[in-house]
C-alpha cells in the first residue's frame, strides 16, 4: 500500500520535506537568538547608564567616537558657550516640554552640543535662561547623535528659527556656522533652575519594534515547519485512500469514464484489424 512512496514524485516530496523542516527550525532559532541578544543588550545598556553615574568623568576626546561602550559615560569638556537652540516636544516625567541646547565652543573650532536642562511647556526663547559667560567646564553623560523618528525624536520639519528637532551633527551643521561634534552631553546638574535630562540607552539596544519583529519572525518560521509536516501527512493520507479504493475496485471520480473510453478505443482498434484481415479473403478475382 505504501509502495507509492518509492515513486519519483514522492521521492521529490520527501526530499523537500526533509530539507524544509530543518531550515525552518534553523531560521526560527536564529531569529529567537536575535531577540535574546537585543534583550541582553537592553539590560546591559540600562545597567551601564546606571553605573556610569558613579564613575569618574573622562575627557571628551578619550570617549569619542560614541559607541555602545562609551554611550552614557561621564565626559568633561572645557570651552565657551555660543549659539543656543531649543529642542521642542520633549517629555520628562510624563510632562510636555523642551530642551535647552547650547553649543560649547572648544579649542580647535568644533563645538559640543550641551543639553543644559529641560523646561515645561511650548518651546519659547524667552523662557530659556541665558548660558553662563566666559570659560566653563561642563560634565555630563555622553550621548550619540539622535536619529529622527527614534526614541521619541520628532521627524517633523519646518521648525521656527532657533529650534531643532533632533540633536545630531547632521541637523546642527545647517544651524550653526561651525562644525559640531557627532555627539552631545546632558549635564548632570541643570543650569538656572531647569531640570536635568537623564541619559538614555544607546539606540538599537532596547526592546523596540525591531526586537519584537525578530520575535514575530521566530513564530512564523516554526509555523512554516508545522505547515510542511501537516501538508506531508495530508498528501500521504490522500494517496493511501486512493490505494485502498483501488484494492477494493472503487475507481476515483471520473476514472470509470476514462477506463470505458480506453476500452471502446481498444474494441474499435480490434474491429479495424479484423476487417483488414478478412477483406482480401472475401474479395473475388477479376475475370
Amino acid at each position: 500500500m505504501y509502495r507509492f512512496l518509492l515513486t519519483p514524485r514522492w521521492w521529490g516530496i520527501n526530499v523537500f520535506v526533509l530539507l524544509a523542516i530543518p531550515f525552518c527550525i534553523f531560521m526560527g532559532s536564529w531569529q529567537l537568538g536575535r531577540f535574546e541578544d537585543r534583550v541582553k543588550d537592553h539590560r546591559t545598556a540600562s545597567e551601564q547608564v546606571t553605573s556610569a553615574k558613579t564613575q569618574a568623568a573622562r575627557p571628551l576626546t578619550q570617549l569619542l567616537p560614541v559607541d555602545q561602550n562609551t554611550s552614557g559615560k561621564q565626559a568633561t569638556a572645557t570651552g565657551r558657550y555660543d549659539t543656543q537652540l531649543l529642542v521642542p516636544d520633549r517629555e520628562l516625567d510624563g510632562k510636555h516640554g523642551f530642551y535647552v541646547l547650547t553649543m560649547l565652543r572648544i579649542d580647535g573650532g568644533q563645538a559640543l552640543p550641551v543639553v543644559r536642562g529641560w523646561l515645561p511647556g511650548d518651546a519659547d526663547p524667552a523662557k530659556a535662561p541665558a548660558a553662563p559667560t566666559g570659560e566653563v567646564t561642563v560634565t555630563g553623560a555622553l550621548q550619540a547623535s539622535e536619529s529622527p523618528g527614534s526614541n521619541g525624536v520628532s521627524a517633523a520639519g519646518g521648525l521656527p528659527k532657533g529650534q531643532t528637532g533632533a540633536i545630531s551633527s547632521a541637523s546642527l551643521v545647517n544651524l550653526v556656522p561651525y562644525k559640531p561634534y557627532d555627539a552631545w552631553i546632558t549635564l548632570d546638574k541643570a543650569d538656572s533652575g531647569m531640570k536635568a535630562v537623564p541619559a538614555t540607552a544607546p539606540q538599537n539596544s532596547g526592546l523596540d519594534l525591531k526586537a519584537f519583529q525578530n520575535l514575530g519572525y521566530t513564530g512564523e518560521w516554526f509555523v512554516f515547519a508545522g505547515f510542511v509536516v501537516f501538508m506531508w501527512f495530508r498528501l500521504l493520507r490522500r494517496e493511501v485512500e486512493f490505494a485502498r479504493d483501488a484494492e477494493l475496485g472503487l475507481a476515483p471520480d471520473g476514472s470509470e469514464e476514462r477506463v470505458g473510453g480506453e476500452q471502446r478505443a481498444k474494441d474499435e482498434a480490434e474491429q479495424r484489424t479484423e476487417g483488414e484481415t478478412s477483406a482480401p479473403a472475401s474479395a473475388s478475382p477479376t475475370a
